[in-house]
């Protein structure tokens, strides 16, 4: 849902409204709410960030944080999973995690749901991109596809048994097929 303004808001001042659930994003001067994540969409996204920290926290490699508000370069968006290299990650002085992330993760993963136009979702991993970002997966679980976006190169379309890239020393081969089996929980 767009919300419009007769007078468009700034991005400090939409970082100063209060938070919306399901969250909202900030994209062009538009406020756009994000549609209630279902139950494919939460499996997967649960599924992901378990795998990825599984495999990267400990070894203080990288860290997979959902639904994390990133605002930057004039916009202000929740990506699915938003994934950054650990040391990218903002810590406090004390060595907490902050609030704040207003840095591109480093690794974008969008998982398209029912309610989603996809343009708005992949203008979104552009922007990350545009900016920094280093990998964008685009996860379409009605196609059963993964769209692979990295900078300077072609898209990729992963299906199947196709290892999917992921961000360097990140020791987790994974595949369409294995990512898409997690959904198959009644099994």
């Amino acid at each position: 849902m767009a919300q419009a303004l007769s007078n468009p808001l700034t991005l400090q001042e939409f970082l100063e409204l209060p938070e919306t659930k399901p969250a909202s994003e900030y994209i062009d001067g538009r406020v756009i709410q994000k549609p209630m994540p279902k139950g494919r969409h939460s499996r997967l996204q649960g599924k992901l960030c378990a795998a990825i920290n599984q495999v990267a926290e400990d070894l203080k490699i990288a860290y997979a944080f959902p639904e994390l508000r990133c605002s930057f370069a004039g916009r202000s968006i929740v990506p699915d999973i938003a994934v950054f290299r650990w040391h990218r990650i903002p810590f406090t002085a004390a060595g907490d995690v902050p609030d704040n992330f207003d840095l591109p993760p480093d690794w974008t993963i969008e998982i398209l749901s029912p309610e989603q136009k996809p343009n708005k979702v992949l203008g979104n991993l552009l922007h990350c991109l545009e900016h920094g970002s280093n990998l964008g997966w685009f996860i379409d679980p009605d196609d059963v596809s993964i769209l692979v976006l990295q900078p300077q190169q072609q898209p990729v379309l992963c299906q199947g048994t196709q290892v999917l890239p992921v961000l360097p020393d990140l020791a987790l081969p994974l595949t369409g097929t294995q990512v898409f089996h997690w959904l198959k929980m009644g099994q």
